[in-house]
């Protein structure tokens, strides 16, 4: 029986009425600071693939076959005369590798202000 009349209480209610609120201050203010860093660290990797390299340059050098080669030599000219030589040789693949990591900093500060009476 105590849940019956629990159950209509429930589904009949009771009216209610608001409240009014007066506030008891007249005038006042709010100050407030918000201060935030971030650091960001990016981490990159960069690789340079190339093709396969054999060059050669030079003054008064002779070279014994095609650069290509593996057996071949080269020769000075004329030996009265100053000679120079520059070979390049570098196989297909990966020539450079660079891993940079740059990191970013950000500081932040936000101040607010709020006056307000009645």
């Amino acid at each position: 029986m105590k849940r019956i009349a629990l159950a209509a209480a429930l589904l009949i209610g009771a009216p209610v009425s608001a409240q009014v609120v007066t506030p008891a201050f007249t005038q006042g203010s709010y100050q407030s600071t918000t201060t935030t860093s971030q650091t960001i660290t990016e981490t990159v990797q960069q690789q340079v693939f190339g093709a396969e390299v054999n060059t050669w340059s030079g003054t008064n050098v002779t070279p014994s076959a095609d650069i290509t080669g593996a057996a071949t030599t080269f020769s000075v000219t004329d030996n009265s005369q100053p000679w120079q030589l520059e070979t390049t040789t570098r196989a297909a693949g990966l020539i450079d590798l660079t891993s940079p990591t740059p990191t970013i900093t950000t500081d932040s500060t936000t101040v607010g202000l709020s006056v307000f009476s009645q």
